[in-house]
């Protein structure tokens, strides 16, 4: 069988056995490819099949939007892979697109892989010091991103091959090319020669507690293919419409933006906005007749402070991902729409490993169970002992296909995570008589802001380069909306006080250091707790958050700590 049909009798299958998770389970195999190129080999021909059929739909704010059938969306990824071979792109080379969602973010995607060059997704959020570390570390030899974001790039990207994407008519960036240029190129793209199914795809940068963000690679099988049990898991369907609120450039957009909507032949839609208002997103449900839709547990709750019954919807299957959903949510969002919003788990590293699939009992705080395709145990993160609540942990010995290549370029942090048969993600869960998982909290200091994953080590580092900061230490502050802010507890350098005018000046270093999504948004001056080798606790002070505050009573602050809000005028753009 061909890698093609091989592909799609494996997502047949999980269509067939949409609400029969046992079954799918039990049945589902991972399709055996060598040769393998999901663009040319899959989206193209399901072009020619169902080329009139909306493949994206871009809703603006102001309610003017763009649709591209499967055929238009061929073309024009046709027309930009040429004119990326023109520049000189081809197998291998390393492209960092920092694009919002716009249009040209797919056709680049798809381009990209049609050329064989890896993609290297990052959010217009970054900084130019992020931007710097992706260069460089990423070894990048072509950027393609939006000409707002050209100013951060100066100075950091010479002999980088740039492509600004900007309105027609406005002007080019010094020292960019014009992605506009690609409409010259022909409609119909040759490949130069067979994609290798385990040829790397893409490369993401996924925060770490210790070190600079980790080079996630994934292959032209690994996130494509592996996208079968997102798709599984949302419920898509062929002629579906699916929303999935998510930003650019990290992982999660890309598996329900691109792959899984794609995969199922549905419709990608997407709702550009500024600041979110749920009336809003209410009329684009219901306008745009969505049938699915996925959105982060920082929606939802925001979704439930309005009146869900003013939305008239289409909707069929509702998910949710990024970090636990309250149960009191999903039975306000069933009690008013008469579904139920099923959760579910993965990493940049994974796809969609655990989920509450279609049809199945939901049981009120679970993530759910394993997804076809994946075998998941819960282990002693140091023996490796099998554990009722315990990290989760991949068998390699049934290794899915879904699973990241490895950390590029550092093997040893590679073998750390495979050591002793399993992919150990980091996370701790605990399993009931039924095999339903729960998750209990992360093995490690990496958390969640806003749905963002944040790394302590990161904002320590930006924070000590203060001259007021001696040591800090970031943790997660209880926050009714977000779920968590980033809180720094810094310990003073001699000749500083402990006061507005130190606040000050910090809050003054983040808002020009640090990228609005992982911005410290709490201080305290604080003796860091730490253990007999030096080393600070910070299980100490994730504890005293939440005696500060308690997730049940109203957000008050704590005497002695100073918040970004005190400070109006050094307040950029949040997220």
């Amino acid at each position: 069988m061909g890698g093609v049909d091989s592909f799609l009798a494996a997502r047949n299958l999980l269509f067939e056995l949409r609400n029969d998770y046992e079954a799918a389970y039990e049945r589902f195999r991972w399709p055996e490819l060598d040769e393998f190129n999901w663009a040319t080999d899959y989206f193209d021909s399901l072009a020619d099949q169902i080329g009139d059929r909306i493949a994206l739909h871009v809703v603006e704010e102001d309610g003017s939007s763009q649709a591209l059938s499967y055929a238009e969306m061929t073309a024009r990824s046709n027309q930009v892979a040429n004119y990326l071979r023109e520049l000189g792109i081809g197998r291998g080379d390393r492209m960092l697109v920092v694009l919002g969602n716009q249009v040209a973010l797919w056709e680049t995607f798809l381009a990209a892989m049609k050329v064989g060059a890896v993609i290297i997704p990052a959010t217009t959020l970054l900084a130019p010091t992020d931007l710097k570390d992706r260069l460089e570390r990423g070894q990048v030899r072509v950027v393609v991103a939006a000409a707002s974001q050209a100013a951060k790039f100066e100075g950091l990207a010479d002999g980088v091959i740039k492509v600004a994407v900007g309105d027609p008519g406005d002007p080019v960036p010094g020292g960019w090319r014009a992605y506009g240029e690609y409409a010259s190129a022909p409609t119909s793209f040759s490949p130069d020669g067979p994609t290798k199914a385990n040829d790397p795809l893409l490369l993401y940068f996924t925060s770490g507690t210790t070190a600079l963000p980790k080079l996630v690679e994934h292959t032209h099988a690994s996130y494509p293919v592996g996208h079968l049990t997102t798709m599984y898991w949302i419920g898509l369907m062929p002629g579906d419409v699916h929303l999935n609120l998510s930003s650019p450039g990290w992982a999660k957009h890309a598996w329900s933006n691109i792959f899984a909507p794609f995969n199922a032949e549905a419709t990608s839609l997407v709702f550009n906005y500024e600041r979110f208002s749920a009336s809003a997103l209410f009329k684009v449900l219901s306008d745009f007749s969505v049938t699915t839709f996925c959105a982060p547990p920082t929606v939802w709750r925001m979704m439930i402070q309005a009146d869900l019954s003013q939305a008239h919807t289409s909707l069929r299957e509702l998910v949710s991902a990024g970090e636990p959903l309250n149960p009191e949510v999903i039975e306000q969002v069933r009690r008013q729409w008469g579904i139920t919003v099923r959760d579910g788990y993965g990493q940049t590293e994974t796809t969609l490993q655990i989920g509450n699939s279609p049809g199945q009992l939901v049981k009120p705080g679970s993530m759910g169970r394993p997804m076809p395709g994946y075998r998941i145990e819960l282990v002693d993160p140091q023996t490796n002992e099998l554990v009722e609540e315990g990290e989760i942990a991949i068998v390699l010995e049934d290794r899915p296909m879904a699973l990241m290549t490895g950390y590029r370029d550092d093997p040893s942090l590679t073998d750390q995570a495979m050591r002793g048969g399993y992919y150990h993600t980091g996370d701790v869960a605990s399993k009931d008589s039924d095999g339903y998982l729960t998750y209990v909290g992360r093995a490690d200091d990496v958390f969640k802001a806003s749905d963002y994953r944040i790394s302590p080590f990161e904002l320590e580092s930006i924070l000590v380069e203060h001259e007021a900061v001696a040591e800090a230490a970031v943790v997660p502050s209880p926050d009714p909306v977000r779920l968590s802010v980033p809180k720094a507890y810094i310990a003073l350098a001699s000749g500083w006080q402990p006061d507005e005018t130190t606040a000050r000046a910090i809050f003054a270093h983040v808002a020009s250091s640090m990228a609005p999504f992982k911005r410290v948004r709490r201080i305290e001056f604080y003796d860091l707790p730490k253990t007999i080798s030096g080393k600070i606790r910070r299980v100490e002070l994730r504890k005293r958050e939440e005696v500060l505050h308690p997730s049940d009573s109203p957000l008050g602050k704590a005497e002695g700590e100073w918040w970004e809000s005190d400070f109006p005028d050094l307040r950029q753009t949040s997220t």
